[in-house]
């Protein structure tokens, strides 16, 4: 599903999936075309089209006779008795939602001929592979038919004809995606993976914003190799266990349909925007997972804590790890076999990039994958913000995951996760301080968390699954 949402005054680091309704075809010649964002276009006055028929019709006066193959003229004039009510019907026009009215509002583009790539197969795992779900934006979208922009999430167009405002500075993993970054892979597959890469990067970060990620953390490096442990004895290798659990391979159409499935089904259709950027290093990601950080931002904007400097005055904790602690459990909360294996591979990369250059790391992650381009994925996101990756060194955000993740399930059975869910982007840490100061009256609830005695079993079977102790969460979390 998919990959990097965007929303009014929202920005997320995931990649979605951009996808298109199919293309129309087989409708009368003398259809109303559709305009580039979905709307009719625009018919000429009645006045107008009285003129052309009075001269058309004078013109047929001069001419020859029509070839005898020709249709006939009454196939390709409209009854009178219908001509009133076609007009009336023309001049309608559909009524933009709030969100989608005034200049600023973005216009879907024309959707492609043949569905893009998704990388190098053009198609896209269920599951929460590594395979990167970026593609190059280049190629110009072809002409098609579009439903109204109303009916459907918008997809906002790539480079060179996005309509979105320019943002005053790229967000984090934007700026840190190397410029060289196919050069340096291609030298580092061909050096028999002995190369050590040498990025450049669009401008230099402030050092504080890296200083921020260069601790690598070990506090869970025991469960995060128990989890792939417990992968690699059911299912022998990460591969076999993409094959086994990933599902069918999906095309853009079909993934578009389990988008806007499941969006109607949290009522966030026309609200969110899927939007693909071949600028990330993100990877594919449940429409579950997005729709929680949207929902509770959402819940957030209603409470009194909303800005950073109302958060300040009660004193409250940071978001993360609760937030992509969260995000994480409910990518794989509705699994039938909830492994948290990319969660814990990448805290386990991170840690050890601390100590390792990038080929030496490339190698010792070799015990868990064996795919080369999967392990080259692992590690550049591990070395984000290096130029000189010979260097020991991380970018310890991506640990966040699992840390949020055995945060939440340590306290699980104490937790009131529909109240964290309501209360916005908080801790779970400042649920009990906040519950009594909130604003419930427009907050909203992902249909699977309604249920909170089930929503626990999903998160005791998760626990059961990944071979998780209870009784050493207890003891790194007092």
């Amino acid at each position: 599903m998919v990959k990097e949402l965007e929303t009014a005054g929202t920005c997320w680091s995931h990649v979605w999936a951009q996808i298109c309704p199919k293309q129309l075809a087989g409708f009368p010649a003398n259809k109303p075309k559709a305009s580039h964002n979905g709307l009719p276009a625009q018919t000429k006055s009645g006045s107008s089209r009285v003129a052309e028929r009075r001269s058309s019709s004078s013109l047929r006066g001069r001419v020859a006779p029509r070839p005898p193959l020709c249709r006939p003229l009454s196939l390709d004039m409209t009854p009178p008795h219908l001509r009133g009510s076609q007009e009336q019907v023309a001049e309608k026009r559909f009524v933009q939602p709030p969100w989608r009215c005034g200049s600023a509002a973005p216009s879907p583009p024309a959707r492609r001929a043949t569905s893009p790539s998704f990388g190098a197969g053009g198609w896209m795992r269920r599951s929460e592979s590594t395979c990167s779900v970026n593609y190059s934006l280049g190629r110009q979208a072809g002409r098609g038919g579009m439903r109204p922009a109303t009916s459907l999430p918008h997809i906002a167009k790539g480079a060179g004809g996005s309509t979105m405002p320019p943002a005053s500075k790229p967000c984090l993993l934007v700026a840190l995606r190397p410029l060289n970054l196919e050069q340096e892979k291609q030298l580092f597959f061909e050096s028999n993976f002995s190369y050590e890469p040498q990025f450049e990067y669009m401008q230099p970060e402030p050092r504080g914003v890296l200083d921020k990620y260069r601790e690598g953390s070990g506090l869970f490096l025991e469960q995060a190799v128990g989890i792939m442990e417990c992968v690699l004895r059911k299912f022998g290798s990460y591969e076999k266990f993409e094959e086994v659990t990933g599902g069918n391979i999906l095309p853009k159409s079909q993934v578009w349909a389990a988008v806007r499935k499941y969006l109607q089904k949290e009522g966030c259709v026309g609200e969110v925007v899927v939007r693909l950027s071949d600028e990330l290093l993100s990877q594919a990601v449940m429409v579950v997972e997005s729709c929680t950080h949207y929902l509770r931002g959402v819940n957030n904007n209603l409470q009194p804590w909303a800005t950073s400097e109302s958060r300040k005055q009660f004193g409250l904790k940071p978001a993360n790890p609760t937030e992509e602690g969260l995000a994480s459990l409910h990518s794989v909360l509705l699994r039938k076999q909830p492994y948290l294996w990319r969660a814990a591979l990448l805290y386990y990369t991170v840690y050890h990039a601390a100590k390792m250059s990038f080929s030496q790391l490339f190698s010792h992650i070799a015990r868990f994958v064996q795919n080369p381009d999967v392990r080259w994925e692992y590690c550049l996101r591990a070395k984000r913000g290096q130029s000189d990756t010979s260097q020991p060194g991380c970018f310890s955000k991506d640990q966040v995951y699992l840390d949020g993740i055995l945060r939440l399930l340590r306290h699980r059975t104490t937790v009131d996760f529909k109240m964290l869910t309501a209360l916005g982007k908080v801790s779970y840490e400042d649920v009990e301080k906040l519950r009594h100061l909130a604003v419930f009256s427009r907050t909203r609830i992902p249909h699977f968390m309604r249920d909170q005695e089930r929503y626990l079993q999903y998160l005791d079977h998760i626990v059961a699954v990944n071979e998780l102790d209870d009784a050493a969460l207890e003891h790194l979390l007092p």
